[in-house]
């Protein structure tokens, strides 16, 4: 029965609570591409300071994220699964005595899995490693990270 409630759906449409609280707004479109493999794309926007202080400063960015996810199981998109993101995005200080632009972005790998429910409430949640590039006039992330994936959405 498990795999035919997974055809049912076939996007889901959800937001990351966890990097909204590091700062970083995430709105993830993904759309199931074979039984084992989905893609998703959505905004990244980092237009608010968040929760930890080494990474907060007075730079925004305003870009695009992407992601492809491979499923253990036929699936697809839902189940255990493995993840590649990258997100681009334009970069900008908003300090009056160090006003500059640049180009940043991220990427992840991660191991994580998704929940949908018979009505298609939709939980992510993953682990995994992110190299930053994110960096403009010396503010923003640099360098590998620890990488978490939490989402909250609705499948349909």
């Amino acid at each position: 029965m498990e795999p035919l409630i997974a055809a049912a759906f076939a996007w889901t449409v959800t937001v990351d609570p966890l990097t909204a609280a590091l700062g970083f707004a995430h709105v993830q479109v993904e759309r199931r591409l074979a039984p084992r493999a989905s893609l998703y794309a959505g905004p990244s926007l980092r237009l608010y300071d968040g929760l930890l202080a080494d990474v907060n400063g007075p730079y925004r960015g305003a870009g695009l994220e992407l992601g492809v996810r491979g499923f253990l199981r036929p699936t697809a998109p839902k189940g255990a699964w493995l993840m590649l993101r990258g997100v681009g995005a334009r970069t900008w200080t908003v300090a009056p005595a160090a006003e500059d632009q640049g180009f940043g972005g991220y990427t992840s790998l991660l191991v994580g899995g998704t929940w949908i429910g018979e009505r298609g409430l939709t939980l992510s949640g993953g682990l995994g490693g992110s190299l930053f590039a994110y960096e403009v006039s010396g503010y923003g992330p640099q360098g590998p990270a620890v990488a978490a994936h939490s989402n909250v959405g609705w499948a349909f």
